[in-house]
């Protein structure tokens, strides 16, 4: 079956980086397009970042020129580099295999402290 697991999540003070990764199993990762997405508490799930299978990026306009997404499809792993922190960035990080059906994976808490 699919399978995703996030990592690199944690705490980090305003202004402080973090490197979100998510490596992908039980499908042919290069044929597939990847996304981030953020729940906050007590909001709805959003979308942060796509990367498609030609190496295509796109942003949330909330975290564009902060962000970068990127893939290294020898390792079926999909990266979301985190730059420039606000506390508004806070939330639980899902990657997510985005096909005609999207897989999710278990989420990966990020806490920005001010």
């Amino acid at each position: 079956q699919v399978q995703l697991v996030e990592s690199g999540g944690g705490l980090v003070q305003a202004g402080g980086s973090l490197r979100l990764s998510c490596v992908v199993s039980g499908i042919i990762f290069a044929d597939n397009d990847m996304a981030w997405y953020r729940q906050a508490p007590g909001k709805q799930r959003e979308f942060v970042a796509l990367i498609t299978r030609a190496g295509n990026t796109n942003y949330a306009r909330s975290v564009e020129g902060r962000f970068a997404i990127s893939r290294d499809n020898a390792k079926n792993t999909v990266y979301l580099q985190m730059n420039s922190l606000k506390p508004e960035d806070t939330a639980v990080y899902y990657c997510v295999v985005f096909g005609p059906t999207r897989y999710w994976g278990q989420g990966t808490q990020v806490t920005v402290s001010s």
